[in-house]
């Protein structure tokens, strides 16, 4: 199925109404969202599955088995009867995505099919609108962000559970309150958390200071293999299949390294890339960063048929390193204006 936009987009309180009725009408919901789930895509997708419980909807949780193991710090959310495979009466139910910018980003056939009936829920601003009701709010802070107004227009109260699943999405997507997408909002809606339940101090552990050794070395030669272009503008680590060797650890270990490349000082893009121990589409994932936002990532997340934020952003390739490196060092150019020194070009 094309990614081509089904419906023209809404204002937000219009398209958050059409959402509440469409959850109001049907009975049978199927819950998803992109590949490589981070904290915001599996903590609004776990969020409005116990919402839909609360409205005695019949609602299921759907990813791939290649997704798993989930990287080790969100494996404590409570995610053990998700499906792997489409229930047998999947072709009855609504189809709702989360965080997912366009449908290519979750490549499973029967979710693709012409007839479903598809809700789109995410804040991402290259959102393709492939909806048959799409709820693209850019100015949240993450997805959870809109199933929590989603549960005040709906008038159910967050149970516990809930209130901690939509707390991960929240606290990870705007890096522990620091990123530029904390807003008033964001504060709002983590005081309301807490107001339910949700322990804070319980879930940061869990979240970033469970860390197994085999991280830790993993992040070790990850950060031994730093190179720096075009004036320390571009830094760039990888991780290949001989490090995940020697280091003992899997692919799943690798979230968090890319936060430590953004964070070098002049860095303007900040690009962790890893080969993929399990095969699949492509040979290894990029991960992006802008650290100013001078640099629009998700511009180039698209030109490899990725996506994300124009701060963060990924997307798969069969790309060599020296490859990819020779690309992002063009694109950067490109975005920039420079002339791959630093400096900006002569004026004509």
């Amino acid at each position: 199925m094309s990614s081509e936009a089904k419906s023209a987009p809404m204002r937000t309180e219009q398209a958050l109404e059409a959402i509440a009725a469409e959850i109001r009408q049907a009975d049978r919901f199927l819950l998803t969202t992109h590949e490589g789930p981070d904290g915001d895509a599996l903590g609004s997708m776990l969020g409005l599955h116990e919402l839909l419980g609360q409205l005695g909807k019949d609602s299921v949780m759907f990813l791939p088995a290649k997704e798993f193991p989930l990287p080790v710090e969100y494996r404590f959310l409570p995610l053990t009867d998700i499906f792997f495979d489409p229930p047998a009466d999947v072709l009855d139910r609504t189809l709702i995505f989360l965080d997912c910018g366009n449908i290519d980003r979750m490549p499973v056939e029967f979710l693709q099919r012409p007839e479903a009936r598809r809700l789109n829920l995410d804040h991402h601003h290259d959102n393709t609108l492939f909806g048959d009701v799409n709820l693209v709010d850019v100015e949240a802070s993450c997805t959870a962000q809109i199933v929590w107004e989603l549960a005040k227009r709906l008038e159910v109260p967050l149970t516990p559970r809930a209130a901690g699943a939509l707390y991960v999405g929240l606290v990870t997507d705007t890096g522990k309150f620091m990123y530029e997408n904390t807003d008033i909002e964001a504060h709002r809606m983590a005081a309301e958390l807490i107001e339910v339940g949700v322990d804070v101090s319980d879930i940061y552990r869990r979240l970033y200071e469970r860390v197994p050794p085999e991280k830790l070395r993993l992040l070790a030669r990850a950060l031994s293999k730093v190179e720096r272009f075009d004036d320390g503008r571009l830094s760039v680590a990888y991780v290949t299949e001989e490090d995940y060797l020697a280091t003992g650890a899997s692919e799943d270990l690798t979230e968090g390294i890319i936060d430590h490349l953004r964070s070098i000082e002049g860095t303007r893009v900040a690009a962790f890339v890893r080969d993929k121990a399990e095969g699949g589409r492509s040979a290894r994932k990029v991960s992006l960063r802008s650290s100013d936002g001078a640099v629009d990532v998700s511009i180039i997340a698209r030109a490899h048929g990725g996506g994300g934020h124009a701060r963060a952003a990924g997307f798969g390739t069969d790309l060599t390193i020296s490859e990819l490196v020779t690309d992002l060092r063009r694109q950067l150019d490109s975005s920039t204006g420079s002339n791959g020194n630093g400096a900006a070009p002569p004026e004509a």
